[in-house]
């Protein structure tokens, strides 16, 4: 007998797999800008860039190398253009994470249909009673959400 014979047609669909499928290009090169927006190297490699801008544009290698001079209007406007494009890069790689969460909450709805039914069908086959288990349930979930919101009573007999 071979190992195909009897088996379960039973697919779990995997969230990389699902949300590398809608993954393009495109969202590749947000990702990472957005990624190496968000580093230190990032930041040191600006404070760099501004330093070295201010101080050739305020006169210190001569009157020959100014090109910007105070108030720095073509700085403020390049700074201005890149934080529009990285805000506009951030918001893609968010809408991109919304979507993946959107698909990891599907496949959990889905595996937890899967894990009820199994529950079911293995409780009906043990002979066990699914509506005083399902009272059962509902108690510890009042309980449960009693004790989230702080309303709990003690247990009796404390």
């Amino acid at each position: 007998m071979g190992t195909s014979a009897k088996r379960p047609a039973v697919r779990i669909k995997h969230e990389q797999v699902v949300v590398a499928r809608m993954r393009g290009t495109q969202d590749r090169i947000a990702d990472a800008i957005t990624a190496f927006a968000g580093t230190m190297t990032f930041v040191y490699l600006h404070a760099l860039w501004f330093a070295v801008w201010i101080v050739c544009n305020e006169g210190a290698f001569g009157k020959a190398a100014v090109w910007d001079p105070y108030p720095f209007g073509l700085l403020t406007m390049i700074v201005s253009l890149e934080a529009i494009f990285l805000s506009t890069f951030v918001m893609v790689s968010q809408n991109r994470q919304a979507a993946r969460e959107n698909v990891r909450a599907d496949l959990d709805f889905e595996t937890n249909v899967r894990s009820e039914v199994w529950a079911v069908h293995m409780g009906r086959a043990l002979g066990v009673d699914p509506v005083e288990v399902e009272r059962r349930v509902q108690e510890l979930l009042a309980e449960n959400r009693a004790r989230m919101n702080g309303t709990a009573q003690p247990p009796e007999g404390s």
